[in-house]
């Protein structure tokens, strides 16, 4: 996978001084064209079963599916939000659409979850 440009760094404002965000969502390119991965480059997917900013992947789901997790830092920016899960995390979202890894992906550029059961996708800038 080639990155080809950040879509997005999150930061946000701590005591005078600006602290980017342990996450950033990226743009890449995957054999399946274009596509959204986290800060380290793994593929990025979301969820058919997810209603507008809300998640409905917990317990094995989440385990097989982790959210992508917001720190208590960052901030929404442009079409990136955060959601509050029902777990009490805080969680990524691409124009309200919850995002999420896969366990199945071992390194940077696998997109093994696409199309899983039908209700997994890769996650589109």
């Amino acid at each position: 996978m080639r990155f080809t440009f950040p879509i997005a760094v999150i930061a946000a404002a701590m005591i005078g001084s600006v602290v980017q965000a342990a996450t950033a969502i990226q743009s890449g390119d995957s054999a399946k064209g274009a596509i959204l991965t986290d800060g380290g480059g793994m593929s990025l997917y979301t969820f058919d079963k997810d209603t507008a900013a809300v998640s409905n992947c917990y317990g094995d789901c989440a385990t097989k599916w982790p959210p992508l997790e917001a720190s208590s830092k960052a901030r929404p920016q442009g079409a990136f939000g955060i959601i509050l899960r029902a777990d009490g995390a805080r969680q990524w979202t691409h124009e309200g659409k919850p995002l999420y890894t896969w366990f199945k992906d071992a390194k940077s550029g696998d997109i093994t979850g696409d199309g899983v059961k039908g209700v997994w996708h890769l996650a589109r800038p």
